[in-house]
């Protein structure tokens, strides 16, 4: 609740000055998981959630959101790298990330993940998946396709949690057209 009670105590006077920039600490342990870790690991996804609703909501008023995933040696990871980690790992390469994304032109919604010299991004996509029409023994059809509902070609980084009944409804509709015009239905991949 730290995070949330300091952007609370930001937000009106960036609303009203229509403009704002706020990075948020994230971490590659609550984007793919971390061995020991679940209660860190949900509290650093949380964050991402968070910078992707108040993106949204700060958009009308220049306030951009991004969150960065540091790899950095500091007392919550020392002796877990090798020795040699400690000259590269350093804050100070990582903090120029942090300056990149406070910049007037910084994008929103961006997770940046650096340490050591090297910068990447993070993405929560939406796979195409496919469509199943109401029949027999769904939880089977879902098992027999889940090579093409994890299929990540078409893949897409969704706007907003919208975008998912979105998508959704139009592969029902297509399937509803498909029907009516006789082609097949059940576990179809459709394009977006």
């Amino acid at each position: 609740m730290g995070t949330v009670n300091a952007i609370k105590a930001v937000w009106a006077q960036m609303q009203s000055q229509r403009y704002g920039r706020i990075v948020l600490t994230t971490s590659s342990s609550g984007l793919y998981g971390n061995f020991g870790q679940s209660n860190y690991a949900a509290a650093k996804m949380a964050l991402v959630g968070l910078m992707q609703t108040l993106s949204l909501e700060g958009a009308r008023y220049n306030i951009r959101i991004n969150c960065l995933a540091p790899t950095a040696i500091t007392a919550m990871t020392a002796g877990l790298l090798p020795e040699e980690a400690v000259d590269i790992f350093t804050p100070e390469r990582v903090s120029q990330c942090l300056v990149a994304l406070l910049r007037d032109e910084a994008p929103a919604r961006m997770i940046m993940l650096a340490g050591g010299g090297s910068v990447e991004a993070a993405h929560i996509t939406m796979t195409s998946g496919i469509y199943m029409s109401r029949q027999d023994n769904p939880a089977r059809k879902i098992w027999e396709q889940l090579d093409n509902i994890v299929d990540q070609a078409g893949q897409c980084v969704p706007e907003s949690g919208w975008e998912q009944s979105k998508h959704e409804f139009h592969k029902a509709v297509h399937a509803m057209q498909c029907v009516k015009e006789g082609g097949p239905n059940i576990g179809q991949k459709l394009d977006r």
